[in-house]
């Protein structure tokens, strides 16, 4: 997720928003830049790729010009009393010097930053094109400052400006524009994304999370969807996209900063828990269009599907349980062989490659060394390859022969959790993009595109079973052993399950398919031992109940995830929590593995376990 700031008052305002960006940094990013009016009527841009100190050098090292170094406000230089900056988290094109924000419109009049995806940034800029607009980045974002600027062109105020270009934008963003021939205001808006006004005394500011606003203000206003704000020194104003004023309600910060940081939750891992709605909505951001298909503008050409005759999934713990759930699909949905590998055994075990294979490689760092070790061999065999990366411009994204972001933002607990939700969609809409590129039969977009566009909505639904899971891992925080347990790809995510309470609470888990429990580990079975199943599978239910039946006989205490409406664990396990229901198998299972991410945070938590940063583990794993 990128870093809005912007200030307008009597400080040093390039001052305030650098430090409004290193407040910022928890968040990560790949480049960093600022713009501000000083002097003679025009707007001064710096920005550069990397860590915040290299714009940092430039703006306050040297000569005295922000150019060179000398910085805004040094001795000699009027104080810039308005300025906005940005961290960027690269989406649209890599992180580079020419990519980071702010951008202008094409007058050089507006400076723009942004947060999050315009889904139909494609097509404007194929309209501004026809209109004579040329570009100096890949960026989306540079594409909303020419839409900007045409519409300011018109001669109306800044604000009319932008509300008018919203309103011909789709997506989940956030902007903060201002402009040389309005000096005493900035402008911002909200769709989706987040945005918060901090209120002072003769100063105003905004940014896109608190913990930024702190150090100058208590006194903020979380500005709601579809609405525009803007900043003087002596007020704020706010209207909704109709252009009617909307009142200001603010509220008072109280929290640390440490805590702010965390959005106000303990624990980053429960943070990013709670934005998974979030990041659903970002991983499908700009890859179904309005005429209900997926569009994956990243992958190989239609006349490579018709060609691959089988997939290699290779990844290492929890995206390799996303790929897992990828050939669940994969099979199911396109009767298209697919295995999964763990990139630590890939290359040892000299595979057989097809060459009419494809190497799917799954990370959320994109630097982890055995993925890396793996691709390299699959590119020395010279069969195809397709990264699904969270980083954009990690190694693994630049290696691959073809890159589909998950769009999940930066994820800083070690335990991974939204980045496991993204990774499993993109390989859905991986699927169902193959599904229409071959008119696989039987396969119903429509349905399917339906359910993924409901999808963040039930997960929000989903986070409210927070008490009951609560509950349930302070009666099992000394559980001894847990088993976690499904069929089809219950079974997959409850892999996941497992893996998340073994990495942060240090339990001892046994994960297995519930059918296969009979075979061996149903002898770690005893009085009060907890079992946890999915059993979200309407087709194999009947089974599902007789798996339970026989944990329960040797004494064993069952939880059941299953889905809204479906009755049949009632009365039968001891406690049953339910998860709302889609027409995918698929995105039942999915949705299943946040109550159980809960779980391991809860049970975590009770224990006194260090959950951000769990033992003997690390976030990248760049060894063998």
């Amino acid at each position: 997720m990128c870093g809005i700031a912007g200030y307008i008052g009597p400080r040093n305002a390039v001052e305030v928003v650098y430090d409004q960006l290193k407040r910022l940094e928890y968040r990560g990013y790949d480049s960093a830049g600022v713009a501000y009016l000083n002097g003679g009527g025009t707007i001064h841009v710096v920005k550069r790729a990397g860590k915040l100190g290299e714009l940092g050098k430039v703006l306050w090292d040297g000569d005295g010009t922000p150019e060179s170094g000398g910085g805004p406000g040094g001795e000699g230089i009027d104080v810039p009393h308005l300025a906005i900056a940005h961290s960027r988290w690269a989406t649209h094109g890599g992180p580079t010097d020419e990519n980071a924000h702010p951008h202008f419109d094409r007058y050089g009049d507006v400076a723009l930053i942004h947060n999050g995806i315009i889904e139909n940034y494609l097509d404007l800029k194929g309209e501004l094109a026809a209109a004579g607009h040329s570009f100096e980045s890949e960026t989306d974002t540079e594409v909303a400052a020419h839409v900007i600027g045409q519409e300011y062109a018109k001669g109306v105020p800044l604000e009319e400006a932008v509300r008018q270009a919203v309103r011909r934008m789709r997506g989940a963003f956030a902007f903060v524009a201002f402009s040389k021939r309005e000096r005493d205001k900035f402008v911002a808006a909200r769709n989706a994304s987040p945005l918060i006004v901090g209120l002072g005394q003769g100063e105003n500011m905004v940014a896109s999370d608190i913990p930024a606003l702190i150090p100058y203000t208590r006194e903020v206003v979380a500005v709601e969807d579809d609405r525009i704000a803007v900043l003087e020194r002596d007020g704020v104003r706010l209207m909704d996209l109709e252009g009617k004023p909307v009142p200001l309600e603010s509220f008072h910060v109280d929290w640390d900063v440490e805590a702010a940081e965390k959005g106000g939750y303990e624990h980053f891992m429960l943070k990013e828990i709670h934005e998974q709605p979030d990041v659903i909505r970002g991983a499908l951001a700009g890859r179904i269009d309005d005429k209900g298909r997926v569009r994956l503008d990243q992958v190989f050409g239609d006349h490579v599907w018709q060609d691959i005759d089988r997939v290699n999934i290779i990844a290492c713990g929890t995206a390799y349980h996303a790929g897992l759930m990828g050939k669940f699909l994969f099979e199911r949905l396109l009767q298209l062989p697919t295995d999964v590998f763990f990139s630590s055994e890939f290359r040892y075990g000299d595979p057989i490659l097809s060459p009419k294979s494809l190497a799917v490689f799954v990370s959320q760092s994109g630097e982890t060394l055995d993925s890396l070790a793996a691709l390299r061999l699959c590119k020395q065999r010279r069969i195809r390859t397709l990264g699904v990366v969270n980083v954009v411009g990690s190694s693994i994204a630049r290696e691959c022969d073809r890159t589909v972001f998950t769009q999940a933002g930066p994820e800083i607990s070690v335990a991974s959790t939204k980045a496991y939700t993204a990774q499993c969609l993109v390989l859905m809409l991986l699927a169902l993009h193959i599904a229409q590129v071959k008119e696989t039969p039987g396969v119903r977009i429509d349905e399917a595109v339906a359910d993924l566009r409901a999808f963040a909505e039930k997960a929000e639904v989903c986070l409210r079973l927070e008490d009951e899971v609560k509950a349930l891992a302070e009666r099992f925080k000394g559980a001894p052993l847990v088993f976690f347990l499904g069929r089809n790809a219950d079974a997959h995510v409850a892999r996941e399950g497992a893996l998340k309470l073994k990495e942060i609470a240090y339990i001892p888990t046994q994960e297995s398919p519930a059918g296969e429990m009979k075979h061996g580990p149903l002898a770690l079975v005893e009085q009060g031992t907890l079992a946890i199943f999915g059993a979200t599978d309407a087709d194999v239910r009947e089974k599902t109940v007789s798996n339970v039946r026989e944990v329960q006989a040797r004494g064993g205490f069952v939880v059941a995830v299953t889905t809204e409406g479906d009755d049949s664990l009632d009365g039968v396990a001891e406690a049953v929590l339910k998860v709302p229901a889609s027409r995918s198998a698929y995105l039942n299972a999915l949705l299943s593995v946040l109550p159980m991410q809960l779980f391991a945070y809860y049970v975590a938590k009770a224990k006194g376990c260090e959950i951000d940063q769990p033992r003997n583990l690390a976030k990248s794993v760049t060894v063998e």
